[in-house]
């Protein structure tokens, strides 16, 4: 499919379009004053092995993100393809996102959620603009693969979940 230039911009062709970049899912997770704390989060990468950094992205319209910055940490739990009723459920807004989710303080005291494929603490390093989004830089504190190598990581391609296959 070809999307001619155009003078005014296609907000849904551009979505078709990214579609195509297949992710992976993370929650991010911080212990904040209220209580545990998380958001399903797709546009998350690691940035740099010297220092050891990573990228993620939030929209500016969470209620979520600003509670976890607040605390300067957070934790990114990579989820399994078993996981897509976890993805859905920090993905809403105002319910007890934990209610039923087992999970434990990690090295920073963030919550690692039970069944992720991994877990990396971080150190907000950096937080700058992203338009409708903000792009947060955070220095990796902490990290652990807790054991699952035969899992399959949950993958988000064309607006829905899949697994990978061997």
């Amino acid at each position: 499919m070809a999307i001619p230039p155009t003078e005014t911009f296609d907000e849904a062709a551009f979505r078709q379009v990214l579609a195509r970049f297949a992710t992976g899912v993370v929650v991010v997770t911080g212990a904040t004053p209220d209580g545990p704390a998380g958001l399903t989060c797709q546009s998350f990468s690691s940035l740099s092995l010297d220092p050891p950094l990573v990228l993620l992205s939030t929209a500016r319209s969470s209620t979520t993100w600003p509670r976890i910055a607040a605390t300067g940490r957070f934790a990114v739990n990579v989820l399994a393809a078993d996981q897509q009723e976890v993805s859905n459920r920090f993905a809403v807004s105002g319910a007890d996102k934990f209610a039923g989710q087992g999970w434990r303080p990690g090295a920073l005291g963030n919550p690692l959620l039970d069944g992720a494929l991994a877990h990396v603490e971080c150190d907000i390093d950096a937080v700058h603009d992203g338009g409708d989004h903000v792009i947060v830089v955070g220095r990796v504190r902490a990290l652990e693969a807790p054991g699952l190598d035969a899992a399959s990581p949950l993958v988000y391609y064309r607006s829905g979940y899949h697994a990978l296959a061997d």
